[in-house]
């Protein structure tokens, strides 16, 4: 079983970097990018996607806009911003984000984090 992710970005570098963390990654599979609100909430309704790695400040729209969006049954939402601040963190909790990241402090528990779910889904498929 693979763990399927969603990366909505709207920066390239940013977007080539976390591309290549996770496919050094077992049993995880980038299965697309947005840049912007409407092509990740188009792609969360079409495909099947497990985890969903969210920028706040998009293009078009916001990383909340997605999650209004998306409502309370979606795939594990992991906040990746550089937009800390605490009213931010309380709004993506009461949204229902459990992970929130810090893109310039947090990037090396990105993986691990992704890693953590993997397994976690993997034990539940074999029960």
């Amino acid at each position: 079983m693979v763990l399927r992710v969603l990366l909505v970005e709207d920066s390239p570098v940013l977007t080539d970097r976390v591309s290549e963390t996770l496919g050094a990654l077992a049993g995880v599979e980038l299965i697309g990018t947005a840049t912007d609100e409407a092509s990740a909430v188009a792609i969360v309704r079409a495909q099947d996607v497990d985890v969903i790695i969210l920028d706040l400040q998009l293009r078009n729209g916001t990383g909340f806009g997605v999650l209004q969006q998306l409502g309370r049954k979606r795939p594990v939402v992991i906040v990746f911003t550089n937009y800390m601040l605490p009213q931010y963190q309380r709004r993506a909790a009461d949204l229902g984000v459990e992970h929130f990241l810090s893109k310039s402090r947090d990037y090396e528990r990105l993986p691990v984090l992704l890693q953590e779910l993997e397994e976690r889904q993997r034990a539940v498929a074999a029960q």
